[in-house]
């Protein structure tokens, strides 16, 4: 048995070794029951979370641009004297 074969069995013996142990059987329950976990825990991913905070600053700057529309508009009706309502003349 040469040398490269030798070590290409010694690395399938190991291996197919931790593959058995329960090392493996370990780690394959603990990755289920902490996908199962996520998965209860209604998470969303990166890409949803990121549509939803562009949104949030859209609407955010829209919120306050209406907010400065509507003290101009305050602001101009208390500088105008309100107009006499029609049929009431002051002689």
């Amino acid at each position: 048995m040469n040398r490269n074969s030798w070590m290409d069995e010694l690395q399938k013996n190991l291996s197919d070794l931790i593959a058995r142990s329960p090392a493996a059987d370990v780690q394959r329950n603990v990755k289920a029951m902490m996908t199962d976990a996520f998965g209860r825990l209604d998470l969303v991913t990166r890409e949803e979370f990121d549509v939803q905070a562009e949104l949030l600053a859209r609407t955010r700057a829209r919120v306050e641009a209406l907010e400065t529309r509507l003290q101009r508009l305050e602001a101009g009706e208390r500088a105008t004297p309100p107009a006499p309502p029609e049929g009431d003349m002051a002689l």
